[in-house]
């Protein structure tokens, strides 16, 4: 046995060990897949990235399971042809930007069965990391099932989706433009803004594009406001005595050209939501549609819903069009307008089968708390960060209830009492999600009872609580 010097004597005692000089043996990993059953025995995987795809497939099926293709439709053409030859039917994919979105198409029209998810859950994994590591990793664990398919809508509402979200771009970058004329006026000491509401309205545009045509005169550009606005021509001609300056008209004028130009992007985009929307599948029972025979003919205001004198300017009904597609009307619910209900209904669907329960649809929003447990303790119920656009139109609905003469509006007043304005919110949004998720399911209408009858049931809850509670302490509730 080798001996060990003093030093490592006087230590090994100190530690109250018995000198050892041999190495402590390392034990292997274990296998964290050991145990389980294959269930896609086809799978392939791969790994997405900008400018090259790694693939694998399952070991055996070629001498090469894992291969390099690049980002051009040819290779990408390639690729699915590879994936055919290596008799693969299904395919998970990392949601990695929107490198994803060409490919999954591509899967889907050669019938590949492609599952996307995200790559948070993707990337546990221990070990060393890299393209093929990761690609090879994903196909294991697809093959066990152990991916979940992310949700994405039918082609016709994917479409849909994408104008109104180019819609939601187009607004934003009109609203910049409108604080940049605000910035040129404002540094130029043209006080528009404190006498109209809104510099981009008839008024507000009239003057300011009297400005960029060379009128200085506060007088006449005060004659140019409209009889709707409360400010007298006065008051107005007093607001627009200003400094004017070529670097701020230079200014206010390239704003107001972009304004103008946003707008006209805005019209078309509008244009098209109409055509998808006209093109998608109707839902409508049979017995809810206009009957075709025997029935005058409507006028063109009753058609478009429009008063008269605007049917010529509103030919389509938003709401109209949404009942169809959807087959119920979903802004009978307080709070839900129709535009709000055209973004949901572009983010969800019409179809609620991926969702097996309302908990697991409010869940995928974002709308349940997120109980984070350890030891039994809970140590935390926020709701988890998800971004969807459904999510926040509803959270934007619960919030416009505040003044709401309905049974909803009632109920989120009580509950902004007694949780705060907050939680009252994402509680509220969390009801209009199962409310649209019971109406798109099962078909079936919303009515609204009223604040006098959801106050009346609640104060019947309120009393048999607190009987219950009486009663358990021997004691007897008794009205005033």
């Amino acid at each position: 046995m080798p001996q060990l010097n003093d030093k490592s004597n006087r230590k090994a005692r100190s530690l109250g060990s018995r000198p050892v000089a041999t190495r402590r043996k390392t034990r292997a990993a274990k296998d964290p897949t050991q145990g389980l059953q294959v269930t896609n025995p086809n799978a392939a995987a791969i790994d997405i990235g900008c400018a090259e795809h790694w693939v694998a497939v399952p070991p055996g099926r070629i001498k090469e399971a894992v291969r390099k293709f690049g980002c051009c439709t040819a290779e990408l053409e390639s690729l699915a042809d590879w994936l055919v030859e290596c008799r693969v039917d299904t395919v998970v994919l990392e949601a990695t930007g929107n490198y994803w979105m060409v490919l999954y198409d591509l899967l889907e029209e050669r019938q590949l069965r492609p599952v996307v998810v995200n790559p948070r859950y993707a990337k546990n994994m221990s070990g060393k990391k890299g393209d093929i590591p990761d690609c090879q990793w994903m196909q294991r664990l697809h093959s066990y099932g152990l991916f979940a398919n992310s949700f994405r809508p039918s082609e016709p509402l994917r479409a849909l989706r994408t104008y109104l979200r180019q819609r939601e771009s187009l607004v934003a970058a009109a609203g910049q433009c409108i604080q940049h004329m605000q910035k040129a006026l404002t540094e130029m000491n043209v006080q528009l803004a404190n006498v109209i509401s809104d510099i981009s309205g008839e008024t507000g545009l009239r003057i300011i594009d009297a400005i960029l045509a060379g009128e200085r005169d506060p007088k006449r550009l005060a004659q140019l406001k409209d009889w709707r606005i409360r400010a007298t021509q006065h008051a107005i001609a007093r607001a627009l005595e200003g400094h004017f300056k070529t670097e701020q008209l230079f200014v206010l004028e390239q704003a107001r050209l972009s304004y103008a130009h946003f707008q006209e992007q805005i019209l078309q985009c509008e244009e098209r939501i109409q055509q998808q929307m006209r093109a998608i599948e109707d839902r409508l029972p049979e017995s809810s549609k206009p009957v075709a025979h025997g029935v005058q003919a409507l006028s063109p205001e009753a058609q478009t819903g429009a008063p008269r004198g605007q049917a010529a300017t509103a030919p389509f009904n938003l709401q109209r069009e949404l009942r169809r597609i959807v087959g119920v009307d979903l802004t009978a619910i307080a709070g839900i307008g129709a535009l709000t209900a055209q973004v949901v209904i572009s983010e969800v669907g019409t179809d609620m089968k991926p969702w097996p329960s309302e908990k697991h649809f409010a869940s995928w929003l974002g709308l349940c708390p997120d109980h984070r447990i350890s030891g039994g303790k809970v140590l935390a119920r926020s709701t988890r960060p998800v971004v969807n656009r459904a999510r926040h139109a509803l959270r934007m609905s619960a919030y416009t209830l505040e003044h709401s003469h309905s049974a909803l509006g009632a109920k989120y007043r009580r509950l902004k009492r007694k949780l705060g304005a907050p939680k009252a919110i994402v509680a509220m949004a969390h009801h209009l999600a199962r409310l649209i998720y019971r109406m798109i399911k099962f078909g079936q209408e919303y009515i609204d009872k009223g604040k006098e009858a959801y106050e009346a049931k609640y104060r019947e809850q309120r009393l048999r609580w607190l009987e219950k509670q009486a009663k358990e302490l021997n004691l007897k509730l008794v009205a005033a």
